[in-house]
């Protein structure tokens, strides 16, 4: 079950990488319609509320992808914040179709088994 706990880590910490990546794209695109909004004065009300909620939607995404990527460290490293933090992360993820639902069902098996559970206690 060792392998498997690894594995979930594993898992957390290129999911976490891949909502980081994405969050630093939506920034890039966040800047841009900025940029519209400076350029193009009849359309920056647009451009600002798209700049807008690329910008929140790119925060969202930081967190949550930083927030992954500690779980992941912390499964690795067989912490009991970690398992927690990776049940919290997978209700999250449940609504990300279609991978961070497969991720949090393999979340759930793996950390809900009798095995992975004696490896976290501290």
């Amino acid at each position: 079950m060792k392998s498997h706990v690894n594995f979930l880590g594993v898992l957390q910490m290129t999911w976490g990488a891949i909502g980081l990546v994405l969050g630093v794209s939506l920034l890039l695109l966040a800047a841009g319609a900025a940029a519209i909004v400076k350029t193009t004065p009849a359309e920056s009300w647009t451009a600002m509320m798209t700049a807008l909620l690329f910008l929140l939607f790119a925060a969202a995404l930081g967190l949550v992808g930083w927030a992954n990527m500690w779980v992941g460290r912390g499964l690795r490293q067989l912490r009991a914040a970690g398992r927690t933090g990776a049940f919290v992360v997978s209700v999250i993820n449940l609504f990300v179709l279609p991978f961070g639902t497969a991720l949090a069902i393999y979340s759930f098996w793996v950390l809900l088994h009798n095995d992975a559970r004696a490896l976290f206690v501290e």
